[in-house]
């Protein structure tokens, strides 16, 4: 059974004030998700509106203590607040940027927090949270094991451990066009193509919590809808640098990015005038209980 959302997004971009950032811990490519705002417009709305669905996944109760690993500027946390008022909310990222940016969001509810803090080591005493939670992050940890092994550690016995990771092989249309449009125009591009991540394919996150010792493991698709006002809607945030696909563009010729730019519309448009587009994106989640 899979649970969707269709979200319409008429507003601009930059309207969006919380996003959850992407990013590399530990890594030389930290750089490619060092501007919130700029990550914002790339792939805020998608992990904004994913966020709901994953706190709903993994059943969240209301009072509970809950840790989200990898927060960046907070769009998970801001779902959990949301669905749980009188949770308790932690949040650790490596970025202090990040970190600074999701506690001003919150500035105003005593019951969520931000620190920096690295998923591989974790600073919390064995059984500190009902709930531990992570989204569009596992992957990018470079020891995803040790990271959900801490997830484990932290989590009180029968709470659950969840996660979220997009599909990038078949399920995450905008970024499935780009590459696909990518790789025709350069053939060499194919090695940076998101669809070799670890993690992103049916059954992985579900075999990996299985190896952590958690049981009662699920692993279900969540999709969502996103709406652009047009097509520079979509091809825009690609040009600010952020996540594999805006480094990559960012580092083409003036012409090779215009050639880039014509494939994709006329993909996305045909030869017919701007208008809206509707774009799909399915993430893989999983959840699994402490013994």
């Amino acid at each position: 059974m899979s649970l969707s959302l269709s979200v319409t997004s008429c507003a601009a971009v930059s309207a969006l004030l919380v996003v959850c950032a992407l990013h590399v811990e530990g890594t030389g490519q930290d750089s490619m998700f060092s501007e919130a705002r700029a990550y914002e417009h790339f792939m805020g709305r998608w992990s904004r509106d994913l966020a709901p669905l994953l706190v709903r996944f993994a059943a969240v109760r209301d009072g509970q203590t809950v840790l989200d690993v990898g927060a960046g500027t907070g769009a998970l946390s801001t779902a959990v607040a949301a669905a749980a008022p009188a949770s308790r909310i932690i949040g650790i990222d490596p970025s202090g940027a990040y970190v600074a940016f999701a506690q001003a969001q919150h500035a105003k509810n005593g019951h969520v927090s931000f620190e920096v803090g690295d998923a591989q080591h974790m600073r919390f005493d064995t059984a500190s949270f009902g709930h531990t939670l992570s989204l569009l992050v596992v992957n990018f940890i470079p020891d995803a094991r040790k990271a959900v092994s801490e997830m484990r550690r932290v989590t009180k016995p029968k709470g659950t451990v969840a996660a979220a990771v997009w599909d990038y092989g078949e399920g995450m249309e905008m970024l499935r066009v780009f590459w696909d449009e990518a790789i025709a125009l350069q053939p060499a591009s194919d090695k940076k193509d998101e669809r070799h991540m670890a993690l992103c394919r049916r059954g992985e996150l579900a075999s990996l919590w299985r190896e952590a010792g958690l049981q009662d493991v699920v692993e279900e698709p969540l999709t969502i809808a996103t709406r652009f006002a047009s097509f520079d809607d979509y091809w825009t945030p690609f040009l600010a640098k952020q996540g594999p696909a805006g480094a990559y563009v960012t580092s083409l010729s003036a012409e090779d990015r215009e050639a880039l730019r014509g494939r994709l519309r006329h993909r996305l448009l045909g030869d017919g005038p701007d208008r809206p587009l509707v774009l799909h994106a399915r993430a893989w989640a999983v959840r699994g209980v402490v013994p």
